[in-house]
């Protein structure tokens, strides 16, 4: 055991308070209930198939030969029949795979997100479409026929109105029931945001598809970024050419001019937009969404973001937007006139960084963090989406396995990623970052699963069938390229689960974690421990992090003005002089 005193030479002081830039309050504003909320993400696909007669059928799911619903617990990486057929490899088919996740699986499950601790839900994307993802719309004003309780009864629906005239437009099943699961999450103080998508659509979406049709007779012909026009003089010959979403021609781009949508599409969006955040109309959104995930922000016109936040704001001033958005040029869309918030990625490289891969200083780390909260007005960082995995990352646990990967461009299979189940000093790890993410200012966004124990290389590794406590899993055995692995244990872990529910139970109940500013008080490059205060009104916090493998005894009663101090999460009492943290741990005192 190390015993280490603060007042050491060798220990770095830092007086870097996150504190809100006065000069900026007038123009930004972030709603309160989003202060240090609870987020969990959920892949709809995925979460949990709450009605077994909504299924996909093969030609919905463009299966192949013999396709059928995958059996949700099931090794992910053992393949069907139709898989074997169709592909010796495995990520060349498995995306054609369904599971059959609803909306009536995620109401069934909205009291366990409430036991969790959880305060607001983020849907990846629920409209209309093809794909298991999502991303490719058929339909922003419908949900997702498969979602609901009636597809074949939806599709008529379809058919019978005018998409690009919203007084047609009518409430499918699959809409009822989503507005039926605002209303539940509603009863139970959650609040709802989902993914729009404004960048791109599916190939099936109905303006895509009348302009395939008709060409250079379509009204939506200015739609699109169309290259080429199939000439009727070669009726052989197919010329017709468009931008797809970074080269992928299943998802075609909106066309923009001077910064913006054009007209026509900025009209649908903001129909859309109306409809989901008032669906009655009536000029009172509690009834609708509470806000939106904006799908790549920063590749969509900002002139565009700041006619459609006005929109926003005007329906219901309460509402947040969050900017899907990597890097530090995020900065340049939280403002008044555009987003409230972003997926802080900056927070996960961060923290992924030290706490993990050990391969920054507690100088690099504290830096970061300081950066992170002067790049936004005041108010912002309260309500920073703080999160360390999503459907576009592999998963938390699987970087404690994988330390050293970087986020983007290693971490697959295909490169050597470990697709095994983590190890106790893994899951230390993991442990340890979540800590921070449930102390640091902002607000921790859970991705499904991670709470229960969920591990998986990125997309679509990243995106497997939720484990939940009430069913009995296969062990994950098999292996994508048919390499010699463990068997690891794929079932609920209850100790993880009630680890995540009691760090969600003491931000929910703490006002400094909820609401405080966030004060490096000390830190140490060579020991690797750093510690911080959250500080609201009277009520102090300090949290210690220790990412050494030696215990450490600190002294911290130059920041205390009592004898003794109390951990929240073990209930120990200390005395200020010596506060022992063990190895890959951290304590938040009180």
């Amino acid at each position: 055991m190390i015993a280490i005193a603060c007042i050491l030479s060798s220990v770095f002081l830092w007086s870097c308070a996150i504190q809100d830039k006065p000069d900026e309050k007038a123009t930004y504003n972030a709603p309160e209930w989003a202060e240090g909320v609870v987020w969990y993400q959920i892949f709809p696909e995925r979460f949990r198939d709450g009605d077994p007669n909504n299924q996909h059928d093969r030609e919905r799911a463009r299966g192949p030969e013999g396709w059928e619903i995958t059996e949700w617990t099931q090794d992910w990486y053992k393949r069907d029949a139709w898989e074997v057929n169709a592909s010796d490899d495995f990520y060349a088919i498995v995306r054609e795979r369904r599971y059959g996740g609803d909306l009536q699986g995620v109401i069934d499950k909205l009291d366990y997100l409430k036991d969790l601790g959880v305060g607001a839900i983020y849907f990846n994307p629920v409209f209309d479409a093809q794909s298991m993802h999502k991303y490719d719309a058929s339909y922003y004003h419908h949900i997702d026929r498969n979602f609901g309780p009636d597809p074949e009864g939806d599709v008529a629906q379809f058919e019978s109105e005018d998409p690009g005239d919203p007084s047609t437009w009518t409430w499918t099943s699959a809409d009822s029931l989503f507005l039926t699961l605002i209303d539940e999450a509603h009863k139970r103080d959650l609040k709802v945001v989902i993914d729009g998508v404004w960048n791109h659509t599916g190939t099936e979406f109905w303006a895509f598809q009348d302009l395939v049709e008709n060409q250079e007779n379509s009204p939506y012909k200015d739609w699109y970024i169309v290259n080429a026009f199939d000439e009727p003089a070669t009726p052989d010959t197919n010329e017709f050419d468009y931008k797809g979403w970074w080269g992928f021609k299943g998802l075609p781009v909106f066309q923009e001019q001077n910064g913006t949508l054009m007209e026509a599409v900025r009209d649908h969006i903001f129909a859309v937009t109306k409809r989901w955040m008032d669906p009655n109309g009536d000029g009172d959104p509690s009834d609708g969404i509470d806000g939106w995930r904006l799908d790549v922000a920063e590749e969509v016109g900002k002139e565009f973001w700041k006619e459609w936040h006005a929109l926003v704001r005007e329906i219901n001033p309460e509402a947040i937007t969050v900017a899907e958005i990597w890097t530090e040029k995020a900065r340049e869309y939280i403002n008044a006139d555009m987003f409230t918030s972003v997926m802080n990625y900056r927070f996960a490289y961060a923290a992924k960084d030290f706490l993990i891969d050990d391969k920054i200083t507690t100088d690099e780390f504290v830096k970061r963090l300081e950066q992170i909260h002067k790049d936004y007005p005041e108010g912002a960082g309260h309500v920073l989406q703080n999160l360390m995995d999503s459907h576009d990352t592999a998963r938390l646990a699987s970087f404690t396995v994988n330390q050293g990967i970087e986020y983007e461009g290693e971490s697959h299979p295909r490169d050597g990623f470990k697709v095994r189940k983590p190890n106790a000093d893994e899951r230390k790890l993991q442990k340890l970052v979540a800590l921070f993410q449930f102390t640091w200012q902002g607000a921790p966004m859970i991705y499904y699963g991670t709470e229960a124990g969920m591990w998986g290389a990125d997309d679509p590794d990243d995106r497997k069938p939720m484990v939940w406590e009430d069913m009995d899993y296969e062990p994950e055995t098999h292996h994508p390229f048919e390499e010699n692995r463990p068997a690891d244990d794929n079932n609920f872990d209850s100790d993880l689960y009630r680890y995540y529910q009691s760090l969600a139970e003491l931000r929910n109940s703490e006002p400094a974690l909820l609401k405080g500013t966030a004060n490096i008080l000390a830190h140490d490059p060579e020991l690797k421990w750093v510690i911080f205060e959250r500080v609201f009104e009277d009520d102090k916090i300090i949290i210690i992090l220790n990412r050494s493998d030696e215990s450490l005894v600190l002294d911290i009663s130059k920041w205390v003005n009592k004898s003794e101090i109390r951990d929240l999460l073990t209930a120990d009492n200390f005395s200020v002089t010596d506060i022992p943290i063990n190895p890959i741990s951290a304590g938040i005192l009180k």
